[in-house]
């Protein structure tokens, strides 16, 4: 597949194989993280990239265009379709450039936004002080309730009537638990805020109707494409029936020219298959194992000691706080790595460490589902996280462990075993993991 690149550019293509044969042996437990299929990878990379385009279809400012205003069409009438949307706009770059240019569409400088604390599960475009969000608009959050650690929908209430925002985000990067957008909505009615749901990370469970969707309720619903939904590395824009209709024509015009120039084709593309991908039979067989995973593993993790953050999860991921283990997230993610399990560090609900410390890890489930891991392999997992974690590792439980991950990749190929996989092989696999 990269054969001109390994004659044009070798440095280049020993970087990609070395990358390859990173994730082939590793086990990718970082949330945000994921394979795409092989027919993504291949939009991605397509004759697309030579194409400029700027404005919308049949709005365009660049001549020959037409095979492309076909294909955005295509994309967006998919998007609708997936989430049962009235409008898509499918030209954000990225997650966070799709919050901006909601931003944009309702917000002057200086107007507030209340939205989840950083420390608490949120997202840094959605204020944290050192973003241009945060420079840029008055930024307010709500956190966790100190005992449950779930959310508080009556205080979030109680902050919003006080601080009065214009804008509420419902949306969050790292908490496991479900969210509940018909209560946000009412508090963002009781307040005259708009409401913004940005579901980067569980759009996917979202579009296998395995999490309560913002559609119905949201003025603005906003996700990145690459996690849950297996698809690019890029954002998307949807509104539902009761969002006032002038939004539709404020947000393309804050997606282009407001935030961002050309249009990335070949990501549209990518996005196309990729929802495409997501209205098969497999995709949902493939949420239902993420979730059946993420609860196996959670559990596993709390018989062997460990305490998740709010008492276990509810989607494809869960915050491990490593206090009573006494290491730190960064050190727990430097133990892990050494034996080729990926986490990252994450801070914890009124963590006391520092941002580049923190005193948890985050774990999510969905590369490794996409994978072919199951119930058998969750048990082993944490099995292995426990021999790193607990206590100081050994020489000796450091090559078991080690040698433990290898067996389980080999097990489990790489994506490269998984692109020549049918759907429907992979939805019959799944069911039979979900049912034995």
């Amino acid at each position: 597949m990269n054969s001109c690149l390994k004659v044009s550019d070798p440095e280049i293509f020993a970087l990609l194989d070395q990358e390859a044969q990173r994730q082939k042996d590793n086990i990718e437990l970082i949330a945000s993280a994921n394979f795409t299929s092989r027919a993504v990878l291949e939009a991605t990379g397509s004759i697309l990239t030579n194409k400029v385009a700027e404005g919308y279809p049949g709005r365009r400012y660049f001549s020959g265009c037409e095979t492309i205003d076909v294909l955005e069409n295509l994309a967006i009438e998919r998007a609708k379709q997936l989430f049962g949307a009235t409008y898509a706009n499918l030209e954000p770059y990225t997650g966070s450039q799709a919050n901006h240019a909601v931003y944009l569409t309702v917000l002057k400088p200086g107007d507030r936004i209340l939205a989840m604390d950083l420390g608490h599960g949120g997202h840094l475009s959605h204020g944290a002080k050192f973003t241009m969000t945060g420079k840029i608009y008055d930024c307010h959050f709500y956190q966790v309730d100190p005992d449950t650690e779930y959310l508080d929908y009556d205080r979030i209430l109680s902050q919003a009537k006080e601080i009065r925002p214009k804008l509420i985000i419902a949306g969050a990067s790292s908490y496991p638990r479900t969210i509940d957008f018909q209560r946000f909505r009412e508090i963002a009615d009781e307040v005259g805020a708009y409401l913004l749901a940005d579901i980067a990370h569980i759009c996917g469970l979202v579009a296998a109707g395995l999490h309560p969707s913002p559609i119905p309720h949201a003025h603005f619903v906003t996700m990145s494409t690459q996690k849950t939904l297996r698809g690019p590395r890029s954002g998307m824009i949807l509104l539902g029936e009761h969002s006032a209709p002038e939004f539709a024509r404020k947000i393309d015009s804050a997606v282009f020219p407001g935030v961002q120039g050309a249009v990335h084709v070949h990501a549209i593309a990518a996005k196309a298959v990729m929802l495409k991908e997501a209205m098969s039979a497999s995709f949902g067989s493939y949420q239902r194992q993420n979730l059946e995973n993420s609860r196996i593993l959670a559990e596993e993790l709390m018989e062997r000691g460990f305490r998740l953050v709010s008492g276990g999860t509810d989607n494809h991921l869960m915050l491990l706080d490593l206090t009573e283990q006494g290491i730190t997230g960064k050190e727990a993610e430097e133990r892990l790595a050494s034996v080729r399990i990926t986490v990252n560090k994450n801070l914890l609900p009124y963590d006391s460490q520092k941002p580049t410390v923190c005193s948890g890890i985050r774990v999510g489930t969905s590369a490794i589902t996409t994978r072919g891991f199951g119930a058998q392999e969750m048990h082993s997992i944490a099995e292995l996280i426990n021999k790193m974690l607990s206590s100081e590792p050994t020489v000796n439980t450091i090559a078991k462990v080690q040698d433990e991950v290898s067996r389980l990749c080999r097990l489990h190929p790489h994506i490269d075993s998984i692109y020549e996989q049918d759907g429907d092989r992979f939805a019959r696999k799944s069911e039979y993991q979900l049912h034995n």
